[in-house]
């Protein structure tokens, strides 16, 4: 049986979401790189890039940054010019050598869709891939904020998409079991998203492991100081 992973990111939803758009990628990309500037320099990763709309403002800064992600639909909807800086692959498996890479970027939370185990050792493994000096960015969920804040059931209309959702925290995982509308067609799916809810403490205890230090941590893409309430924890490591 396919994880939800495998099967969500889809074309449902790149509608869903396609408020998180260009605008909000290049506050968030220029921000970090004020603050890392190490992303400006050699080759650098958009792990669970997506259509690309991060790694499009990054290559402005950096001719060697590129992109890998699992959905081949999200990857077929990137602009022409990404194509050639794009793989298609599971994070858990990254075709990467280790000790080649300045930065890593994690944006829109695809950190945490895997069992502890597994999220331990891509957390390792992606502080091995790193150079001495390199960087590591985390755009993870407040987890804190989402146990205190949850909305347990919505429903939204986005792009002649309906979807009902319902939410719950089982097993310390943010469950999302979503059923969409497809308002013209009538047509109607099941979709599920969970991700493992991670404290800054948890986050920051697997990256010392990995040997990564921790240098910055925002709460917002316009890079406001993290606080109790930041709708983000947008953290930046440096390998020793």
């Amino acid at each position: 049986m396919a994880d939800w992973f495998e099967e969500w990111f889809d074309a449902d939803y790149a509608l869903l979401y396609a408020h998180r758009d260009a605008e909000e990628a290049r506050m968030a990309v220029g921000r970090v790189l004020r603050l890392a500037p190490e992303l400006a320099q050699g080759p650098v990763l958009d792990l669970a890039c997506g259509a690309g709309r991060h790694l499009e403002i990054l290559r402005r800064a950096n001719p060697l940054a590129f992109g890998m992600d699992l959905s081949p639909t999200l990857l077929g909807m990137a602009a022409g010019s990404l194509r050639p800086w794009l793989l298609r692959g599971d994070m858990r498996r990254l075709p990467v050598k280790e000790g080649s890479l300045s930065g890593i970027c994690l944006w829109f939370t695809p950190f945490g869709y895997f069992p502890d185990d597994e999220n331990r050792a891509l957390m390792l493994h992606l502080g091995a891939l790193l150079r001495p000096g390199g960087v590591l960015v985390m755009d993870y969920l407040n987890a804190d904020l989402v146990s205190r804040s949850l909305e347990a059931e919505d429903t939204v209309e986005r792009n002649g998409i309906r979807v009902d959702s319902r939410r719950s925290i089982e097993e310390q995982r943010l469950l999302k079991r979503m059923t969409l509308t497809n308002l013209a067609s009538g047509e109607t799916r099941k979709a599920l998203e969970s991700v493992r809810l991670y404290s800054p403490a948890e986050l920051q205890a697997m990256a010392s492991e990995a040997g990564l230090h921790l240098r910055r941590v925002l709460g917002t893409y316009a890079g406001e100081a993290f606080q109790q309430d930041s709708p983000r924890w947008i953290g930046i490591f440096e390998k020793a």
